[in-house]
């Protein structure tokens, strides 16, 4: 059964299929849709994952059958949660994805989250396979009306009720990238919080991120620079920009750097890694830097830290925010003596 990424929710508050093929080149909708899918997984029982990235050296397609056929009777419900950048199964996993749709196994489901795949595949074998046995979701950039659809819903999801004109300027304003639409909502909320938003409110908070200089602050925290961090921070605060924008963007990177970190640890195709967040090309060098540096534990605490910000900026919690803010920035920058002197 195919299906489009906006109709898999409903999809699966009825029932879980044995296996979902998720697939496009729109990175939101599959990490999201992938989410989707393993939540509700755990909710009906299957307790238990095993991560596979195709494209590793220690990767074999009859893992597959093999884990999916060997479930003890004791063992909880399992996710076999296989990572496809490609989008293509080779001769191989064609074989193989075919073999497993002919009898899929009971206690196991099946997760393929696939990169774009060509118009022949839908003819093969093994699509036909997993279009009869589970459910096939793809995901494309949207435009137009479609885009100011999305929008729209993702806004109105947040709480936050916007005019037209306000939607289509933030359309203008991403051109199209989802995961910076989803950011930026996630900036007016805390800008402003659930209500009604104008347009001039939707245009102020999508072009003051570049004066506010907050993803220069980022770049300064991946790069360790200390007299930069100081510096802008300085101005940022100077400037009367709330500290709740700083601490979104401190701990959205958190959260980035945390799930990179913790993909790579598994052994994770580090290419497929960076392209599912969206890491650009010039920042990689920034980001591997950081990542070599930070133990999951420095990111749990940034992350602890993050939290005790939110609390100050709000009112329950005494001390001051910006203070908060400091720790972090160098704490990301793995320098704790000062972080907590």
């Amino acid at each position: 059964m195919q299906l489009k990424p906006e109709q898999l929710e409903a999809s699966l508050e009825k029932k879980l299929s044995p296996v979902y093929f998720l697939t496009g080149d729109e990175p939101l909708q599959l990490a999201e849709m992938a989410d989707a899918v393993r939540a509700a997984a755990r909710k009906a029982g299957y307790l238990s994952r095993e991560v596979l990235t195709a494209d590793s050296p220690e990767f074999s397609w009859n893992q597959i059958i093999e884990l999916g056929s060997t479930l003890s009777i004791f063992a909880d419900k399992q996710v076999l949660d296989v990572r496809l950048p490609s989008g293509a199964p080779g001769i191989e996993g064609a074989k193989v994805l075919t073999a497993y749709c002919d009898r899929p196994p009971e206690d196991s489901l099946l997760l393929i989250s696939a990169g774009k795949i060509g118009k022949d595949a839908y003819k093969s074998r093994w699509f036909q396979a997993l279009d009869r046995t589970g459910v096939i979701a793809q995901a494309w950039p949207l435009e137009g009306k479609a885009l100011l659809n999305w929008l729209q819903q993702r806004l109105t999801h947040r709480g936050l009720l916007a005019e037209p004109e306000g939607i289509r300027s933030l359309a203008v304003r991403i051109e199209g990238n989802l995961l910076a639409a989803a950011q930026e909502i996630e900036k007016l909320y805390v800008l402003h919080g659930a209500g009604p938003i104008s347009q001039q409110q939707i245009i102020e908070a999508v072009t003051d991120s570049s004066r506010y200089n907050v993803f220069n602050l980022m770049d300064a925290c991946l790069a360790a620079d200390i007299g930069r961090i100081l510096k802008i921070l300085s101005a940022l605060r100077h400037e009367g920009i709330a500290a709740p924008i700083v601490l979104w963007a401190l701990s959205r990177e958190a959260r980035m750097l945390y799930k990179i970190k913790w993909a790579l640890n598994q052994k994770q195709n580090p290419e497929a890694i960076f392209k599912s967040h969206q890491v650009a090309d010039k920042r990689r060098p920034l980001v591997n830097n950081a990542i070599k540096r930070l133990t999951i534990g420095d990111l749990d605490e940034v992350l602890s830290l993050s939290a005790k910000a939110d609390r100050q900026s709000k009112g329950q919690e005494s001390g001051p925010a910006w203070e908060t803010l400091g720790a972090i920035c160098l704490l990301l920058a793995s320098t704790r003596a000062i972080a907590t002197a």
